[in-house]
């Protein structure tokens, strides 16, 4: 009964009686309206708070290509798409001009992450890849909504102890990953809206593609020079 009443609270236009059409357009189009506000609300709070933050994990992550490093991604759900999104960026750059970098979407290999998931649990899923394929110096970025997500937090200490660099991304007050020592830098979205979040981290990473492509040409335009 309760979670009846609380689905009425947020969507009364689909409870009682057929809604009159037009009427349940405008109350439509007043969702939209909220939402997108919401959503540019939230984007805007974050930069203006973390802006400093991201600058630093730009130069973790141009750091990491400097010394022939290579970039990891990973991620659970929605956020496996953004592991998969961050390294097609990485890996095909849209801009002319700017050179492809190696990244690794470690959500990619299906038969790999079932039979881990299978013989030893899920939890090793990423552990397991960074053990195989990391080494000092290559970098490692997670995404996790709730911050929470065990398999990330296992890779991220293996790969802290491997020597990796490690940068999260993460939601709500940052969960686990936002308090751990074995995450180097720890981007959060101040939010308990997942769609919210997901929206935020999307920018957070397109705009960090942008830092580091800018970071590495003008090293160099200054070997050039």
């Amino acid at each position: 009964m309760a979670e009846h009443r609380a689905l009425e609270s947020l969507y009364p236009f689909l409870v009682g009686e057929k809604q009159d059409a037009v009427k349940l357009d405008q109350a439509l189009l007043e969702s939209v309206r909220q939402k997108a506000l919401d959503s540019i609300d939230t984007k805007r709070i974050f930069f203006e708070q973390n802006g400093v933050a991201i600058v630093g994990a730009a130069h973790a992550i141009a750091d990491v290509y400097r010394g022939n490093g290579r970039l990891f991604a990973m991620g659970n759900g929605g956020s496996s798409c953004d592991a998969a999104h961050i390294a097609v960026e990485f890996l095909h750059p849209v801009t002319a001009g700017r050179p492809a970098l190696t990244a690794v979407n470690l959500v990619a290999d299906t038969a790999m992450m079932t039979a881990v998931g299978n013989d030893v649990g899920f939890a090793h899923v990423f552990v397991r890849q960074i053990v195989a394929q990391a080494r000092r110096g290559d970098g490692l970025i997670g995404i996790s909504t709730s911050g929470n997500s065990d398999n990330l937090l296992l890779a991220f200490a293996k790969a802290k102890e491997m020597g990796v660099t490690t940068i999260g991304l993460s939601g709500y007050d940052g969960g686990k990953m936002g308090r751990s020592a074995d995450v180097d830098r720890c981007l959060v979205v101040a939010s308990d809206s997942i769609h919210r979040i997901q929206e935020t981290h999307v920018a957070i990473y397109h705009i960090l593609w942008d830092l580091v492509h800018t970071l590495l040409a003008d090293e160099r335009g200054k070997q050039k020079g």
